[in-house]
């Protein structure tokens, strides 16, 4: 539970460091570059590295494919019926319909079902949620922050994020067994992902931000913790049949708060850092009392 500790530290951090001042006012964006160009691809060298997807775990690695889509669609009903700004409704894309699957979900896996899900986990996260990121995600990302975006642009955009060129280059070394060096240096790039991420998160948290976005951030959290999850439920449980302690993981990792990736991925294109920063702190917050509930349903899976 170490990790779960890190990110609450790591976010009063960031508030705290915001409040006072203590930061020149262009550190969040260059927390949010250096997570981008240096902290997601270290997690895609390190983890994809090796990795070989069977069909049985085509279920678990489709989860945050599904899950996206769907937020997609209830985002984008969301933002016509109440008349969101494109900015807000793309924001609430990436954070509403991308879940915390490896610095929240890894953990809670670990505490509710043992380590022996820990496989599961890192396979979602990694071809699941985090290649759903660096190809919708930025797709979104580049259609609401720039409005009828070409086609070529967004493909341009998704080849060019730095992410889906270490996953190229992790599936290229893929035969290749790392230097015990290179793992190390690696393994600690990573591991900056998470602090670097919520201190830019809570440097840019103002509680004074939830006037003019209340119903936004509460759609946004009620999608991200009961809706989504339970909407999966129907296909994979209703309709498929599905059912196992790997369907139980599965689903008990789209009940995660807000992914802090796709917040910043948001927050670098201008889509409501605010909300995007609330959904975050209030979001991951509010998981530690839904998952246990989750775990609970789950049970009769």
């Amino acid at each position: 539970m170490s990790n779960v500790v890190l990110l609450f530290v790591c976010l009063c951090l960031g508030i705290l460091l915001g409040n006072r001042r203590l930061l020149p006012p262009t550190a969040p964006s260059v927390l949010n570059s250096f997570v981008v160009h240096i902290s997601l691809p270290a997690v895609i060298l390190l983890h994809l590295h090796g990795i070989h997807l069977q069909s049985e775990l085509l279920f678990p690695v489709g989860m945050p494919w599904l899950l996206f889509l769907l937020g997609c669609g209830f985002f984008w009903l969301l933002g016509r019926a109440l008349r969101l700004p494109d900015t807000t409704t793309g924001g609430l894309m990436l954070v509403g319909g991308l879940a915390n699957t490896s610095f929240v979900g890894l953990p809670m896996i670990e505490a509710f079902y043992g380590r022996g899900g820990m496989a599961i986990g890192i396979l979602i996260d990694q071809l699941g949620t985090y290649l759903a990121l660096s190809t919708l995600g930025i797709a979104v990302a580049t259609l609401y922050s720039q409005g009828a975006a070409q086609s070529s642009s967004i493909a341009k955009r998704i080849v060019r994020f730095p992410p889906i060129l270490a996953l190229a280059l992790a599936l290229a070394l893929n035969g290749v067994t790392y230097p015990a060096l290179v793992q190390n240096v690696l393994h600690s790039l990573a591991a900056t992902l998470a602090p670097m991420a919520l201190i830019s998160v809570g440097l840019q948290l103002r509680l004074a931000a939830l006037r003019g976005n209340i119903a936004a951030l509460v759609s946004g959290l009620v999608f991200k913790l009961l809706l989504g999850p339970a909407l999966l439920g129907l296909p994979y449980v209703g309709w498929l049949g599905a059912h196992g302690e790997t369907i139980r993981i599965t689903l008990f990792e789209s009940a995660m708060g807000p992914m802090i990736g796709g917040a910043i991925v948001a927050m670098q294109n201008g889509l409501n850092p605010p909300l995007i920063t609330l959904m975050v702190g209030f979001g991951i917050t509010l998981s530690f009392l839904t998952l246990p509930g989750w775990w609970y349903v789950l049970g009769a899976v």
